[in-house]
């Protein structure tokens, strides 16, 4: 991942937070015949490991030998949205502005394995179920259902272990404009009015 100084994301719990908040990756790994193949997956950062599974009908997962680890990345994307340069406090003094997209994401980099123990698959959905159903006022539990049918369903399934060796963090948020363009990026995307830069404005403010 290119990061200039500016824009580095290097606070471990601010990337890791990231990286549970957004809640899936695109998992990248060569094919047999050496072309990438990517699947997006949700995931779990679980110590120096990514949890993952994909359904046993997608293919990925055979391009994972069973008694080997090859190397894979891990695209984690974060908030993001266009920035336009009108809204640069700078446009009205000089005009030497251009349009630009803020963005933060975590590239996870390391060896992949592939996992089909039954016993294996099912810490790995319990830690995906109890990651985004622990806040919730009733949270349901892999254990809410029979036995039966959660083993019948960790059939269909294929588990997937990132072991994590290298982490780039970015966060380009304007840091490399004046505190003028970054107060008007700020206000443009709040009056834009959409979701996605709302959560970009949030982090502009909170590296303010």
């Amino acid at each position: 991942m290119y990061v200039p100084r500016p824009n580095v994301l290097d606070d471990p719990d601010a990337v890791r937070a990231l990286v549970r908040a957004a809640g899936t990756a695109e998992l990248v790994s060569t094919g047999p015949d050496g072309y990438p193949l990517a699947t997006r997956l949700p995931v779990v950062w679980d110590g120096d490991r990514l949890v993952m599974h994909l359904a046993r009908a997608n293919p990925h997962w055979r391009a994972v030998p069973a008694d080997d680890a090859v190397p894979a990345l891990a695209v984690v994307t974060g908030p993001e949205a266009y920035v336009s340069p009108g809204w640069y406090a700078t446009k009205a003094e000089h005009g030497r502005v251009v349009p630009t997209w803020n963005y933060s994401a975590v590239h996870l980099t390391g060896r992949l394995r592939r996992h089909e123990d039954p016993d294996w698959l099912r810490e790995a959905v319990t830690l995906l179920t109890d990651l985004h159903e622990g806040q919730r006022a009733e949270p349901w539990a892999v254990t809410d259902a029979p036995a039966a049918y959660v083993d019948q369903q960790l059939r269909g399934i294929v588990g997937l272990e990132l072991e994590v060796e290298r982490v780039e963090a970015k966060a380009k948020l304007s840091q490399n404009r004046s505190a003028e363009d970054r107060a008007g990026v700020v206000a443009g995307l709040r009056a834009e009015g959409g979701p996605r830069e709302a959560l970009v404005a949030d982090a502009m403010d909170r590296r303010a």
